[in-house]
């Protein structure tokens, strides 16, 4: 069974980290534009670090990022010539409801998406819509507190409902959340919660969670009920861990930690909590408060594909057992495994391991929408970067991802590869951490002219497209 007929290829953005025009037509402020490049990023993604406004000692990227929304259809073009089936990006928040709490919707917003989606399809490609990919306008973060307030739910309602009834008919593919379960790794980037003020920050990251659990669920009932045609799906960060050795104890810490990551997925696609994460909860005093009817919400309306990135993997070690019966441990190096520049281990055949467990244990049709190699590209006087290096990697992961439904019957709608031309990095704000097929002409401090030039890897994505993945040489 080769891949199917109608199998959608293509590439994923966000759009913090390509758009850039933070504060064009009527554009609010959002979280993710205050995570500056350099040593607070981290610190303030995971809600550690106040950062509520620039200030004059961090460069902020998101800024003007690599400008797509001036140049979106120069971007377009260049995907449509790689033969892209479909095109995942993610729409800004702040772009819709630039406070996040108004009564109507931003009309220069939705015709900026409207826009970029008629481009899409003027070209043949297939829109895949992020609705949140990390956004939070910052008006709700100052007034409300992020996602730890139920108030949000219904902000969430106003802005889908906004989305799904302008582009009724044009799009297909919608995702809630990108990435859902990064919100227990980076709280401020992932549901606006600053932790520094709270009494109990894991608390109110699994409200948090309970909200957004809550709020995919409805907004898959409301794009049912607005668009029947709509296939809403969720998104998992999917690092497999694996026990660092055969002692007991390192099998039951890799166990747990995979599943911290299945929950959020098993909530979004079965329709309930999983009893192993109720008792954690229940056991570390961190039940989140649930109103009547929420139970309903989450059983009635499970999403219809998961989607997921997929990276790299991790090795734990068991350190023991705390007071409460959980098992703790250390992330440790796993010595069969290379690594990229910036340490994420190259592990092509959990790509298939994991396409595999999320098939089996779901048994949703599933959509690849992140994968790929950040780099240090090294360009010539024109911009051209001969990267074998990224064709190798992405040869070696097709080759897995193949296997896994030619040989083992997983179900797959499509596959994008992160980020189809140079963007911001998301976990470090650099620029130089490339994963395109086109370079851009930007470094980690907004300096060079933005000019466009494809990559070797260009030329053999568009041969692998045009032969539906047969031709990966």
């Amino acid at each position: 069974m080769a891949l199917r007929e109608d199998f959608l290829w293509g590439g994923a953005t966000a759009a913090n980290q390509c758009e850039g025009a933070y504060d064009v037509d009527g554009r609010g402020l959002a979280n993710v534009d205050l995570s500056p490049v350099g040593e607070d990023r981290q610190a303030i993604i995971t809600g550690k670090m106040k950062m509520f406004d620039f200030d004059d000692e961090h460069f902020y990227p998101a800024k003007g990022s690599i400008d797509m929304y001036h140049r979106y259809k120069e971007d377009i073009a260049l995907f449509a010539e790689m033969g892209f089936k479909v095109y995942r990006f993610s729409i800004a928040w702040t772009r819709i409801f630039p406070k996040g709490d108004e009564s109507e919707p931003n009309e220069a917003g939705l015709k900026f998406y409207e826009d970029l989606i008629d481009e899409c399809l003027k070209h043949g490609i297939e829109p895949l819509i992020t609705i949140t990919h990390f956004d939070f306008p910052m008006h709700l973060v100052h007034e409300y507190g992020g996602w730890k307030n139920r108030k949000i739910i219904d902000l969430y309602q106003n802005l889908v409902t906004a989305i799904f009834t302008r582009f009724k008919g044009k799009v297909k593919y919608y995702l809630t959340f990108n990435e859902i379960n990064v919100i227990l790794e980076a709280p401020f980037m992932g549901a606006g919660l600053y932790l520094g003020d709270e009494e109990n920050p894991k608390k109110a990251m699994y409200q948090a969670i309970h909200h957004e659990l809550v709020a995919s669920a409805l907004a898959t009932k409301i794009a049912h009920e607005i668009d029947p045609d709509a296939k809403i799906g969720c998104m998992l960060a999917s690092t497999p861990h694996y026990p660092f050795s055969s002692n007991p104890e390192d099998i039951f810490a890799a166990q747990r930690v995979n599943w911290d990551n299945y929950f959020f997925i098993d909530v979004q696609s079965r329709g309930y909590y999983p009893t192993y994460k109720l008792k954690e909860l229940e056991r570390a005093n961190l039940m989140p408060e649930m109103e009547e009817g929420d139970l309903d919400i989450l059983r009635e309306n499970t999403v219809d594909f998961i989607s997921f990135s997929y990276y790299t993997t991790r090795t734990v070690k068991s350190t023991g057992f705390d007071k409460n019966g959980n098992i703790t441990y250390e992330v440790v190096e796993n010595p069969y495994l290379d690594r990229t520049d910036w340490g994420w281990e190259i592990d092509p055949l959990a790509f298939r391991t994991t396409l595999n467990n999320l098939w089996d244990k779901y048994q949703k049709p599933l959509f690849v929408v992140e994968n790929g190699l950040g780099v240090v590209d090294e360009a010539d006087e024109n911009g051209y970067v001969e990267d074998d290096y990224r064709i190798n990697y992405l040869r070696d992961h097709i080759k897995q991802m193949k296997d896994a439904v030619e040989l083992d019957g997983v179900n797959l709608l499509g596959y994008t590869t992160w980020g189809p031309i140079d963007l911001v990095s998301a976990g470090t704000g650099e620029m130089k951490k490339r994963y395109g097929f086109i370079y851009v002409d930007r470094d980690n401090y907004g300096n060079g002219t933005l000019k466009r030039t494809k990559k070797k890897s260009f030329d053999w994505y568009k041969k692998v497209i045009a032969s539906n993945g047969e031709d990966l040489d």
